[in-house]
């Protein structure tokens, strides 16, 4: 086995030192900054931010390699930039001025990624919700991991290979992204991202046993790139079997296929595309999101959302499946029944993207089991083909996400008037398709994450291998395949079940469900699949001309068969409280790590075993309920420290991505309980792995003047 890319290095894991303690009005927000490599790589940590700062003054001291601390004043005119101020004594802490609050994008900009990054860009809501599946999942592999694979056939040279996708990584700005979940959710920019690009040769391993190995892998979501390769070498004269690995929170399989468009004229090119950056890219939709006015999205979703009575389910309730992971399932309408799909809705002034969408509001009507009229809803992904900022369908990422169709269905009624509601409301949504979930959550004042829709329906829109790259690759004597999903992998909708359709070559509609089996077991997503499809032949079978056909006949058809079965959804894990992973010295100081929904595992264990002070080490696990990425649970005070905040000792209060932000709040909410005569000290890292997170805290903590120790 061979890397044609050497491993990435993650440059230092800062840690940022604040003693906690009652602000003096016009005092600086006094910061110990511990793991910068050298005081020229200080100065431009300083720079940066005092350039996304400027209600601060920021003065720079140096105490020695990877000893700094940072006073932020506060002020109407902070111009100054960066100071200095020698002869200073080493300072590790103070209090919070007037407007010298370390709030989270602050918090971000100190503990996020560096050095050399870009504008931090945010997160739409589909992406915000990928990404905390992601970091917040208890046990096994990312369920949002993707494989494409294929096969090369011809010559292959792998110098030529590497190099042409470095060269869509330099061109294109998502392969140099990553996330940042620290105390604000967003995706940052590198300035270079090497792409791993691993070669087994034939006999090495085999197929099955690389793509498990693929797949445990997994993405530090941290580090850019979120795409890897693997070549497994044929036979003599058969072909290299090649294998794309992609996380769903950054591309889609759309966004794949734009990339894989740009690697083909690289190869073809010599392995180098010409020119500079392609744009626009997600910068520049970012900032198109920016200027969006949210009022027209408002009253169309308060008039239209889905009600809380609403049928979203694809099945009814049923027992535990006793099954999990992600299941896909595949199911094809053939000719001529695809094209007597496409006659029938536009005979009706429709397309046949409404007929999938008629099709699936009939099924979840039949699971909410009424017998009369009833509003039902699922999402309708959109994508970058809807967004009205030129050139948006060029970009490859995660631009277009899920939003909540309702309709409302009446057995009475004719199935025409059906297909025109989901025709008009389709027009109604792609006037707003850049509109998150979470906002639409709050206009119809729902909780924090919760559901609006189970099932979502999409329509695939990937683009095509030119004809003109296709020609020249034979010209070379290399034929290449249609990229395909691996069959059952582990993307894993957020909802219960997704349903994908796309046309085919020679004109079939091609069906896949990709669902939760968890929540779904196998032979009732077979169910709801087989449904689904055999509507979709009834409506090609009806006449063009016969308008009478009413839904209740249409919903006859299915009277013969069972409705699918869903499970209940699993109640919320809460891991509350304190628990002690070293026991210390009598009466010693105490290190509290504060565990959230997000903080990387294992780096609080692997800190504790590794640490030989005589401190008590604790770690308190807030509530998953209560927390967001970055954020401390309403429902956890002071209270939750009993046992620890023993007045004249100090305790160390320590965080590390998102527990950074709880471990700072708890600190004031200690300092604000007067009684307790505890001294806190407050000790932050970004987003990193668990060794040097672990080892990052370690010395920070060793680097605590001895007064506090």
């Amino acid at each position: 086995m061979t890397g044609a890319s050497g491993p990435r290095g993650p440059g230092p894991v800062v840690v940022v030192v604040r003693e906690a303690g009652r602000p003096a009005a016009g005092s600086p927000l006094v910061l110990g900054v511990r793991g910068l490599r050298d005081d020229a790589d200080a100065e431009l940590f300083a720079a940066r931010i005092a350039g996304r700062h400027r209600q601060f003054q920021v003065t720079l001291e140096c105490h020695g390699p990877g000893r700094h601390t940072l006073r932020l004043m506060p002020g109407a005119d902070a111009r100054a930039g960066v100071g200095a101020d020698g002869g200073v004594g080493e300072g590790v802490g103070g209090g919070d001025g007037d407007g010298g609050v370390l709030g989270a994008e602050l918090l971000a900009d100190l503990l996020g990624p560096r050095p050399g990054a870009g504008e931090p860009l945010a997160l739409t809501g589909h992406q915000r919700d990928l990404l905390w599946d992601a970091v917040t999942r208890q046990s096994g592999p990312d369920r949002h991991i993707e494989q494409l694979h294929w096969n090369w056939a011809g010559p292959l040279e792998r110098a030529r290979f590497a190099a042409a996708w470095q060269s869509v990584a330099d061109r294109e700005a998502v392969l140099r992204a990553a996330f940042d979940w620290t105390a604000v959710d967003r995706l940052v920019l590198h300035p270079r991202a090497d792409v791993d690009i691993v070669h087994h040769a034939h006999g090495g391993t085999g197929w099955p046993e690389l793509l498990a190995a693929d797949l445990a892998h997994g993405f530090a979501l941290d580090r850019p790139p979120l795409l890897r390769l693997t070549l497994l070498d044929g036979r003599p004269g058969q072909p290299v079997r090649v294998l794309l690995t992609y996380h769903r929170a950054l591309l889609d399989e759309r966004g794949v296929h734009l990339l894989l468009r740009e690697f083909y004229r690289a190869y073809l090119a010599g392995g180098v595309l010409p020119g500079g950056e392609r744009r626009p890219d997600l910068r520049d939709h970012a900032r198109w999101l920016a200027r969006q006015s949210g009022e027209g999205a408002r009253e169309l979703w308060t008039r239209t959302g889905p009600p809380r009575h609403a049928a979203t389910a694809v099945g009814r309730r049923g027992a535990d499946t006793r099954q999990s992971g992600a299941g896909r399932l595949r199911g094809r309408l053939v000719e001529p029944y695809s094209s007597g799909l496409r006659s029938w809705a536009a005979a009706r002034g429709a397309g046949e993207s409404s007929a999938l969408h008629v099709v699936w509001a009939l099924l979840l009507y039949r699971a909410a089991g009424t017998g009369g009229p009833l509003r039902v809803s699922f999402g309708v992904q959109l994508g970058p083909r809807d967004i009205a900022l030129p050139g948006a369908a060029g970009i490859p990422g995660v631009l277009g996400h899920p939003l909540p169709m309702t309709v409302r269905v009446d057995p009475a009624a004719p199935l025409a008037e059906l297909l025109q509601q989901v025709r008009d409301a389709l027009l109604d949504l792609a006037a707003y398709p850049w509109v998150s979930g979470d906002r639409i959550r709050t206009w119809l004042g729902r909780g924090e994450g919760e559901r609006l829709t189970d099932t979502v329906v999409s329509f695939d829109h990937r683009p095509e291998l030119p004809p003109e790259v296709r020609a020249e690759l034979e010209g070379q004597g290399i034929e290449v395949d249609e990229p395909r999903a691996v069959g059952g992998g582990a993307g894993l909708p957020i909802t219960p079940i997704t349903l994908n359709a796309r046309h085919e070559r020679g004109g079939a509609l091609a069906l896949s469900a990709v669902y939760d089996r968890a929540s779904l077991a196998d032979e009732d997503a077979s169910a709801a699949l087989g449904q689904c499809v055999s509507l979709l032949r009834a409506l090609a079978r009806m006449p063009e001309a016969d308008p009478g056909t009413t839904v209740g006949q249409a919903l006859a058809l299915l009277a013969h068969v069972e409705v699918p079965s869903v499970a209940a959804r699993p109640p919320l894990v809460r891991r509350v409280g304190l628990r002690t992973l070293r026991v210390g010295a009598p009466s010693a100081d105490v290190i509290c790590l504060v565990g959230v929904p997000g903080v990387v595992a294992g780096a609080y264990e692997l800190f504790a075993r590794r640490h030989r002070g005589v401190e008590r080490v604790v770690v308190l696990w807030v509530p998953d309920s209560g927390v967001g990425v970055g954020g401390l649970g309403a429902g956890v005070g002071v209270g939750e420290l009993d046992g620890v905040l023993v007045p004249g000792r100090r305790v160390f209060l320590c965080g590390c991505g998102p527990g950074a932000g709880a471990a700072q709040a708890l600190a004031d909410a200690v300092v604000r309980d007067a009684g307790r005569g505890v001294a806190v000290t407050v000790l932050m890292t970004g987003v990193a792995g668990a060794e040097a997170t672990a080892d990052a805290l370690a010395r920070a903590l060793a680097s605590v003047p001895a007064p506090m120790r």
